[in-house]
C-alpha cells in the first residue's frame, strides 16, 4: 500500500512536466496573422543568416521536432513547419540553436552526441530485459539469477535517465543563449510576445528532462509489478 501511494505521488510529479510542456505548446499554437512567415520559413532564413552551410530543414511527425546532426537537418513537426504561431517560431529557432551549436563545434553540443544515443540505448535495453522477465524467469528458475536480471534492467534504466539529465545544459543553451537573443535582437517577435516566447522556449528545453523523469517512473512501475 505504501509503495502504491509513493508511486501515485511520483506519477503526478513525473508526468506534470510532460503535461505542462504539451499545454504550453498547444496554448501558443494559435495562428498569428502578424508573423512574417512560418516556422519552416524562419528556420530557412536563420540558416542563411548565420551561414550554416549544409544544414537543411524538413517536415517531420508531430512532437518529433529535433536537430539531426548526422544528416545535418532541422526537423519540424507539421504544425511548426507550416504554422505561423509563437510555438512554431520558438521551436524552429530552438532547433536552429542546436544547428548553430553543431556548426560552431561548441563543446556543449558534444553532450548530445555523446550521451543522447547512450540514454536511448540504455533505456530501451533495460525495458526490453524487463519485458522479457517472465520468459527469463521460467528459463533461469534460480531466484539469484532472476534477481540479477531485474537488477541489471533497473540499473540500465537509471543510467539512461541520468544520461538524459546530462544533456539539459545543451537544451538550455539552445533556448536561452541562442534562440531568445536571436528572436529579440532580430525583432522577429514583438515586445509583448517575448514573455510567451520565453515560456515556450523553457518547454522546449525541458523535453528531455521529461523523458528522464518518465524513465525513472518506469523503474517504480516495474518494482510494483514485481511485488505482486
Amino acid at each position: 500500500m505504501f509503495l502504491i501511494i509513493i508511486a501515485a505521488i511520483l506519477a503526478v510529479l513525473i508526468y506534470l512536466p510532460s503535461f505542462w510542456v504539451r499545454h504550453v505548446m498547444s496554448k501558443n499554437n494559435k495562428e498569428l496573422v502578424g508573423l512574417p512567415g512560418t516556422g519552416g520559413e524562419l528556420a530557412e532564413h536563420l540558416i542563411k543568416r548565420f551561414e550554416l552551410s549544409g544544414i537543411k530543414v524538413e517536415e517531420t511527425e508531430p512532437f518529433r521536432d529535433h536537430f539531426d546532426p548526422q544528416n545535418q537537418t532541422v526537423r519540424l513537426s507539421t504544425a511548426n513547419y507550416h504554422g505561423k504561431s509563437l510555438t512554431a517560431v520558438a521551436v524552429a529557432t530552438h532547433e536552429v540553436g542546436h544547428a548553430i551549436q553543431f556548426h560552431r563545434k561548441e563543446e556543449i553540443f558534444k553532450l548530445r552526441s555523446k550521451y543522447l544515443p547512450t540514454a536511448r540505448a540504455l533505456s530501451q535495453i533495460g525495458i526490453g530485459i524487463m519485458w522479457s522477465f517472465p520468459i527469463l524467469g521460467f528459463i533461469l528458475r534460480s531466484p539469484l539469477a532472476v534477481g540479477l536480471v531485474i537488477g541489471c534492467s533497473l540499473l540500465l534504466q537509471i543510467l539512461g535517465a541520468l544520461a538524459y539529465l546530462i544533456i539539459l545544459p545543451e537544451e538550455w543553451d539552445a533556448s536561452f543563449n541562442k534562440a531568445l537573443p536571436i528572436l529579440i535582437e532580430g525583432e522577429y517577435v514583438t515586445a509583448d510576445q517575448i514573455p510567451k516566447i520565453r515560456t515556450v522556449l523553457k518547454a522546449a528545453a525541458i523535453t528531455y528532462f521529461s523523458a528522464a523523469l518518465a524513465n525513472v517512473f518506469n523503474i517504480w512501475r516495474w518494482l510494483l509489478i514485481l511485488r505482486r
